[in-house]
């Protein structure tokens, strides 16, 4: 049996999976930015703290874009679908147990943080390219802030924990 190859997508489809992925990470980023305080509260090692805190204003200003992105498109954020960011933040991150090295908390919040980003990196990749297909370029350029953006925080945690690790 020969391999079939997709069927081009409509507009309506292709913005229809678009607002569907955008809603996922605007109520996962949404929903870490209500819960960070408690997050930063629980990391031991200062460097993290503030990077959490850097962490937490780039949420804010991916929040306001993202805010913008759906004004550009005429749509209304909707929550009604699961959303597996929440789901990751929700579940604490699996932090609600006390461990009986600060570092084991401290490595758990990196290891969270990336992934979420790391999320995010792959969901803005795919609706820059949508936003491409579909002509919006606002609101491409928007995403592209939130991918670098993203990008950046990846880098930041990952050079915590070296400076974490290699610390006398």
């Amino acid at each position: 049996m020969a391999p079939k190859n997709p069927v081009p997508l409509d507009t309506e489809v292709l913005k229809h999976v678009f607002t569907h992925n955008l809603n996922r990470i605007y109520f996962g980023k949404c929903y870490l930015d209500k819960h960070l305080e408690q997050l930063i509260s629980m990391a031991s090692f200062p460097a993290l703290q503030m990077a959490m805190e850097e962490f937490w204003d780039d949420i804010k200003r991916q929040v306001k874009r993202m805010d913008e992105i759906y004004f550009l498109i005429n749509e209304t954020p909707s929550d009604k679908n699961c959303n597996p960011i929440k789901s990751i933040v929700k579940d604490n991150f699996c932090l609600d147990e006390d461990q009986v090295m600060p570092i084991l908390t401290d490595m758990d919040i990196i290891a969270y943080m990336q992934l979420l980003e790391h999320i995010n990196i792959t969901g803005c990749s795919m609706l820059k390219i949508i936003a491409s297909k579909l002509q919006m370029t606002d609101v491409e350029q928007l995403l592209v802030e939130c991918f670098d953006e993203s990008i950046d925080n990846d880098h930041l945690f990952m050079l915590i924990t070296k400076e974490y690790i290699t610390t006398d």
